[in-house]
Order: C-alpha cells, then structure tokens, then sequence
C-alpha cells in the first residue's frame, strides 16, 4: 500500500543514511582502524578476482603493522592443516600442495583466483590455517539435519546455538533455488549452514586460543560473514575478541551489513588454456564424453570415447586430475596428451585454447 504520510513513512524508516561515493575511505585510513581488531573478516565472491586482491592487500598491509599474523581460510577442512603446512614452510612446490590437498574437488575454483594471496603468505612464512569441517558433513546434515545423524557423526559436530530469524531469512532466499519439497528441508538447510559456521569458528578460537600473541585474517565467502550472524559472532563468542568485517564490491548495500565495503572494479584472470573436451569418470577410466567444435583436442585428432591416461606425464583418472595438469597452462602451449583407443595407446600434441 503507497505511503499517504510520508513524515509517518519516515518515522518507520528509521534514520535514513547516504553514502557519498565520490568520497570514500582510503586503503590508508582503513588499515589503522584495523589494527587494534584481534581478528579481521574478508569477505569474498569465490570467483571475483578483484575481490581476493583486496584480501591480499589487507593482508600485506596488516603483516606490515604486525607480523605476528595468521591468515584462516575456508577454503580446505582442517584435516589437510599439514599439507597447507608442508607448503607454506616451503617443504612442497605448489604443485605437490594442489595435489596433496585434492585442490580440484576440495574447493574447486580455479586457483588462479588465490594464488597471489598463497605466494605471499608462503613468502612471508604467515601461517595459514584450515577452518573448514569435513565437506561430507554438511552435506549429510542437508538431507538428514542433525537428528539423523549417527552417533558419530553427532560426535564430530561443533558446539552450536540456534540461528536468529533474521540470519534464518537472509538464507531463505538461498534455500528457493534448490526446490526441495520436504518438509523439513528448510530446517536441515539452515542447520547445515550452522555446522560451516559454527565449524570454521571453533577452529579459529581454537587456534587463537592456542597462540594468544597471534592476530587472524579469515577469508571466506561473504554470506558467512555478512551482518556478522556467520562466523564472527560464534567465534566472538568462544573467545570474546575484538573484530571487524570487511565485505567487498557486488553486495546489496544495508545498514550493518559490515564495518567497511571494498569498493573495486571486477578483474578477470586472463584466458587459460584447456583441451576442448567434456570428460566423464567411469571407474578409474577417464573418458571423452564430448568434444568442444573447432577445440583443442578435436584440431589435435582426439576423438569421443577415447580414455585419457596422461597429460604432460601426468596420470589422470578424474576430471579435477587434468585440472590440475592444466591449472598454469595458457593458450597456445602445448601439451602431451597419452590416451587410450581400441587396442592401443597414442599420444597426441594438443595446442591448447582459451575456453
């Protein structure tokens, strides 16, 4: 119904605010305010590279303040904390660290996006810690909520508070997409989204409890920080510590969504170079299902149905073990690929192209 008072309008408005664009706060009076914060959240778009630019330079601007920082990143489980460890001591290359934490299935996004933030830290010798929980245990907990859970599976999950209406609302939006007709889908939605939550922060008030010299930046995607009903306040409420969030370009702009907004022009990784080819897993045989028209692997002589065994020597028996082969490889560079047909095997020299 249209508003026929609008000083009533605005009395139920509340205290409306602008923001001058024109004038915003600079990088350089940002980071002072932070340096007093215990622990600094960074939100993120996974796949805005722009976005994890600014996570490196808060990062590189607060290690320059205080070295004595540690970087927590949603990105892997804790149980791969020493092959992140293996790498960021240098007893790794990034390679053997992509491979060692199933980079490719772990998380999945091209990891061109982190790499800058990954160098620094191993370059800097700053730690970097695993918050996530198993992935198999959200997942569980979205098709049985917590009650259907076994006994172990109880056993594994952190201590957790029921979610507020408003977090519940905010998530409701998220739960449309999947359809589910269930009746108690909406519920286990939520609670699954509590166990990330609840997870990551018991993992960094462990940590922070641990080592009390020790200041945090976690990085994780914007909807487990924003409004701070995610990750910060079960983590200010294990260890009481002082904190700020920090979300990035591409949010919907709301009272209290966050202590600062990053505001920066989308930047794209440059093209890399890929096969052409859809690749489908049957066993331990990895197969071509399809070809791209005019693609790499169809100009190189590949044909569907044909098993890949190798690229560039390295073996390969699901899709994410090519993403990793391919991760650095730009188009035109050409590769050795060693496949299966018939009886025999041949290998083939693939120009790679931009997807």
């Amino acid at each position: 119904m249209a508003c026929l008072l609008p000083a009533v309008c605005a009395q139920e408005l509340g205290p409306v605010q602008a923001i001058d664009l024109d004038k915003p706060l600079a990088m350089d009076s940002m980071i002072p305010q932070l340096a007093g914060k215990r622990v600094v959240f960074v939100g993120e778009t996974h796949d805005r590279y722009d976005h994890h630019l600014n996570q490196l330079e808060v990062i590189r601007r607060l290690h320059q303040i205080d070295p004595n920082l540690v970087i927590g990143v949603e990105y892997f489980p804790r149980e791969f904390q020493p092959q992140v460890d293996d790498y960021i001591a240098g007893r790794a290359t990034e390679d053997q660290f992509l491979k060692a934490v199933d980079y490719y299935r772990t998380w999945g996004y091209d990891y061109r996006l982190y790499t800058p933030i990954f160098q620094f830290a191993r370059d800097q010798r700053i730690p970097v810690r695993a918050l996530n929980v198993p992935a198999t245990l959200p997942s569980e907990v979205a098709k049985v909520g917590v009650k259907g859970l076994s006994e172990q599976q109880r056993a594994s999950l952190p201590e957790m508070q029921p979610a507020d209406e408003a977090y519940k609302a905010r998530l409701r939006a998220a739960f449309q997409e999947h359809q589910s007709k269930k009746p108690d889908a909406f519920d286990h939605f939520v609670e699954a989204q509590l166990v990330w939550d609840e997870g990551m922060a018991a993992a960094a008030a462990d940590y922070l409890n641990a080592n009390p010299s020790r200041r945090m930046v976690i990085l994780a995607g914007a909807g487990h920080i924003a409004f701070g009903s995610g990750i910060p306040s079960r983590l200010e409420r294990r260890i009481h510590a002082s904190y700020a969030t920090i979300l990035n370009s591409g949010v919907e702009i709301e009272p209290r969504i966050a202590d600062y907004i990053l505001l920066s022009n989308k930047a794209d990784l440059p093209p890399a170079g890929v096969l052409g080819a859809n690749l489908e897993a049957k066993g331990e045989q990895l197969r071509i299902r399809s070809l791209s028209p005019g693609g790499a692997a169809e100009r190189a002589g590949i044909k569907k149905g044909d098993v890949l065994l190798s690229v560039d020597g390295q073996t390969v028996t699901r899709p994410s073990d090519v993403r990793l082969a391919l991760w650095k490889k730009k188009p035109g560079e050409r590769v050795t690929v060693s496949l299966r047909r018939g009886g025999g095997t041949r290998d083939f020299a693939v120009e790679l192209a931009a997807r």
